[in-house]
């Protein structure tokens, strides 16, 4: 039996694992156990295509578990989310305008069924990974509840801003935006440089701005795509 062959599917399961355990915890609005295993799951997911590639035991059924792990873990849980946030603190909106905020599920699922069978995505990606727009719509209501700042809460809890930003992460999501992908293929510092910087500055605003930093990440993770692809020697 080869063992090593399972090993890539078993972490992208437990990615889906993950996915779910947030999800619950979302519905209790325990959003910080839920930001927590959704980064986990993110984390797994990092790697599942890392171990595939080193044990070369890559497959169809492996691309599908991914994906169908990642609706989980990156769309499902932040469309809730959204959906939470809406529904809390919008006294006077409509009750059907929370579950605008899946949404945000929507185009997550229509952004990886499309990467399955967009041949330009396999070393990059085009548009934003769901992954980060996870990470930046769950870091959200975190920053509502660490933040200092009346204003800053009050923006995040007007309905209008928060179904702009659905609308945007929809977007985004699907936009034929080149982006660099964080998966790293190999150990080689000369191929994963920019990957390896971004994750330095990423610590570094972590460390400095805790959960107000997700944002800055996201804006600065597509910059840094768009600087890298005017470089000459981009492909």
């Amino acid at each position: 039996m080869n063992v090593k062959k399972h090993i890539p599917n078993l972490i992208t399961l437990l990615n889906l694992f993950c996915g779910c355990i947030a999800l619950i915890f979302a519905i209790d609005f325990d959003f910080e156990k839920a930001f927590l295993f959704v980064s986990l799951g993110i984390f797994l997911d990092f790697f599942d295509g890392f171990f595939a590639r080193l044990f070369k035991v890559s497959s169809p059924l492996g691309l599908q578990l991914d994906s169908l792990a990642d609706m989980v873990t990156s769309g499902l849980v932040p469309g809730f989310v959204m959906f939470v946030m809406l529904s809390s603190g919008n006294a006077s909106a409509a009750t059907w305008v929370p579950y605008l905020g899946f949404i945000i599920t929507v185009g997550s699922c229509y952004r990886l069924a499309n990467f399955n069978i967009d041949t330009r995505q396999t070393d990059s990606f085009i548009g934003l990974p769901t992954p980060a727009n996870a990470l930046f719509i769950l870091s959200l209501p975190l920053v509502i509840q660490h933040t200092n700042s009346d204003f800053l809460v009050e923006v995040l809890h007007n309905k209008w801003v928060l179904l702009g930003i659905t609308g945007l992460s929809a977007f985004i999501l699907n936009a034929e935006i080149p982006l660099f992908s964080l998966k790293i293929k190999e150990f080689s510092w000369a191929k994963n440089k920019l990957q390896v910087g971004f994750l330095a500055c990423s610590l570094v605003l972590l460390i400095s701005f805790q959960f107000l930093a997700i944002p800055l990440i996201i804006l600065l993770y597509v910059l840094l795509s768009l600087a890298n692809n005017l470089l000459p020697n981009h492909k």
